[in-house]
């Protein structure tokens, strides 16, 4: 069986569009329940200015909550800036990812800072911190809510500069939800011709109820890791449209049935889902709104339906 690494980004993109703040309390039991049912890459937390994303607010608490119960657990924090890398360390975080648009205009109203002047950042971030895991997510990979859809050369030459200053792996995000699977493995063949030493995974949303369709499409071009939420949930504040992630229980059920292993339990997770829809019941501000999708299309066994 082929092995298919699940990083899970719920306690990052998945809450951050919570409105009303998850009790700590409350955080540490559904991540407690990733872990049990095998979750062996967990995103925790994003070490962004609260007064822009709330639901972060208390990362810190999360994450070093994190490390000193799951030392065998690969712990991520995204992180925007210096700053953010910097409360990671201290917070006991080794492998951070870090955010740059392909997009200007996404950069900008994500970042609020040019490319150029993130790359800048994340020279410093290298310089200050080398024994730093540092995935670069490049957002807006295939598509920008304000500049349309993505050139593959300048996906190419952004992928080169970044291996260029060191990187190693790359995140190929679908911001947006509008990828299809051919887009998808044309910019996986050409960021692998570019940069063949550089590992990619992919972080798909599902606006277009894509996001199975595309992972799957990348991982049938070789990626062995991907990105997804729990329950769905997830989107980005800055990216107007945006809806939830590949859902991780969705992606494990397709991936056991076609005889791929994830290392995860399918039943846990499950219940690991429910439990997390009893305690963000009313208070998810996304598109992709669990509870109003079961009432509205009803719900049969594990097929999720998805409202727009």
């Amino acid at each position: 069986m082929k092995e298919i690494v699940v990083y899970e980004t719920g306690p990052r993109d998945g809450w951050q569009n919570v409105t009303e703040l998850i009790p700590l309390e409350e955080k540490k039991k559904i991540i407690d329940g990733l872990a049990d049912a095998g979750v062996s890459h967990i995103q925790v937390c994003s070490f962004v200015n609260p007064r822009a994303i709330p639901q972060m607010r208390d990362a810190r608490e999360v994450a070093e909550y994190c490390v000193s119960r799951y030392p065998n657990i690969d712990l991520l924090a995204l992180v925007p800036n210096l700053q953010g890398a910097r409360n990671a360390y201290e917070s006991g975080i080794r492998h951070i990812s870090y955010v740059v648009s392909l997009s200007e205009s996404h950069n900008k109203a994500n970042i609020n800072r040019t490319r150029k002047e993130s790359l800048k950042e994340l020279e410093a971030i290298i310089s200050e911190y080398p024994d730093l895991h540092i995935c670069l997510d490049i957002a807006t990979a295939f598509s920008c809510p304000f500049e349309g859809r993505a050139g593959m050369r300048e996906l190419e030459e952004f992928a080169a500069v970044v291996s260029g200053m060191g990187i190693k792996e790359i995140c190929l995000c679908d911001t947006i939800g509008t990828a299809d699977p051919l887009q998808v493995r044309s910019a996986i063949s050409s960021v692998t011709e570019i940069c063949p030493e550089t590992e990619l995974m992919v972080h798909i949303h599902d606006t277009r109820g894509m996001g199975l369709a595309c992972t799957l499409a990348a991982v049938e071009m070789g990626i062995t890791k991907v990105q997804s939420t729990l329950g769905g949930l997830g989107g980005c504040p800055f990216a107007p449209g945006a809806s939830g992630n590949a859902a991780t229980e969705d992606l494990v059920y397709m991936f056991q049935n076609m005889r791929y292993d994830t290392g995860i339990d399918f039943e846990k997770l499950l219940r690991v889902s429910k439990y997390q829809k009893s305690v963000i019941q009313g208070n998810y501000s996304g598109h992709h709104v669990m509870i109003q999708m079961q009432q509205k299309c009803g719900r049969k066994g594990d097929q999720k339906c998805t409202v727009r």
